[in-house]
């Protein structure tokens, strides 16, 4: 593990070593082992709740990483909804994170204000994530630990309004006093330094991670990934308004018409976005059908590695972005 280079709110948050946030990928994707990867790295990374309904298998997750990691705390991914099944299903959850002793929680979807009062109550840590600055702001006024704002380059879903990555970071910390994390499009150690210089206290990434050897997903897919250059990055389900960055696959390429073609009501959507199609390419490595999350930072994603390999690589970026950024100094007096 490297020696921390930075010291910020979010490491003093969270008690972690570096200020790199791996969030939560799929559902199942970001399980038990690979979040225990993050944490041993120095990071922080979230379990992905949803990707395990069952309430026991939920809790058996929570403590094989709190095996794997030697005791060291950890995150959990929750989704907000507010369809009643769901509901229910959520209060279940954070029962078992109070009870498990769960580090924190990176909150999205709707509004964390339901389960905040409970989450606080077990002196579990609150950040919530966020598309656009307007978003930050409200979340903000609940008075969550932390803010999570990741851009339009965000794999996964980057909201409505196609923000940038580069406008977030630069816009977030003139509007948000609390600590804050910046998403979307990062991958380099280059873009740790620059988003910390930015005002922001910790990065988040999720498609840069895909091939950490640590993911059960085929090793294929992985290897596909590593060959990519970002360019198969694509936002569909823009007809229904629950816009999507995935891989430009056969999937894709149906729910993109649909769009073209006014579609707006989700059964149609539904034969090419069922959550099946996504497991079965992540586990047989055949990437043509299924929404598969993907971000064009998957260009920096070029060897599969273990997460403490990806780690080193970012940091020794940041190391010398931050010498460069010193040799550009002008000494003469201004």
């Amino acid at each position: 593990m490297r020696h921390p280079l930075f010291q910020t709110r979010i490491t003093e948050l969270l008690g972690i070593r570096h200020p790199i946030l791996c969030g939560g990928m799929g559902p199942s994707v970001s399980d038990a082992r690979y979040v225990a990867a993050v944490v041993n790295a120095g990071g922080m990374g979230f379990i992905v709740a949803a990707g395990f309904p069952d309430p026991e298998e939920f809790r058996a997750q929570l403590r094989q990483c709190r095996e794997l990691t030697s005791g060291k705390r950890f995150g959990v991914n929750l989704y907000l909804s507010g369809q009643a099944k769901a509901v229910a299903l959520l209060q279940e959850q954070v029962r078992i994170l109070a009870e498990e002793e769960v580090l924190c929680v990176e909150t999205s979807g709707g509004s964390p204000e339901a389960v905040l009062s409970s989450l606080r109550e077990a002196g579990i840590k609150v950040l919530h994530k966020v598309p656009a600055v307007r978003y930050a702001r409200s979340a903000a006024r609940l008075g969550v630990d932390a803010v999570i704002v990741v851009g339009n380059d965000c794999g996964g879903h980057p909201g409505t309004y196609g923000i940038s990555s580069m406008v977030q970071a630069a816009l977030a910390p003139r509007e948000i006093s609390a600590p804050l994390v910046i998403g979307g499009g990062i991958g380099t150690g280059s873009q740790l330094a620059a988003t910390l210089m930015m005002g922001a206290d910790a990065i988040l990434m999720g498609s840069r991670m895909l091939v950490s050897e640590e993911l059960w997903i085929h090793r294929d897919y992985k290897e596909q990934l590593v060959q990519s250059d970002g360019t198969q990055s694509v936002v569909v389900k823009t007809g229904l308004r629950q816009h999507h960055r995935v891989l430009n696959n056969d999937s894709a390429k149906a729910v993109a018409a649909l769009d073209a073609a006014g579609a707006s009501e989700f059964e149609r959507y539904r034969p090419h976005v069922m959550g099946a199609l996504t497991t079965q390419a992540y586990r047989t490595g055949d990437s043509r059908l299924g929404m598969l999350d993907y971000g064009p930072s998957v260009v920096f994603a070029n060897a599969v590695q273990t997460v403490e390999a990806i780690f080193d690589e970012v940091l020794d970026d940041a190391q010398r972005a931050m010498r460069r950024f010193e040799g550009l100094r002008c000494n003469a007096q201004l």
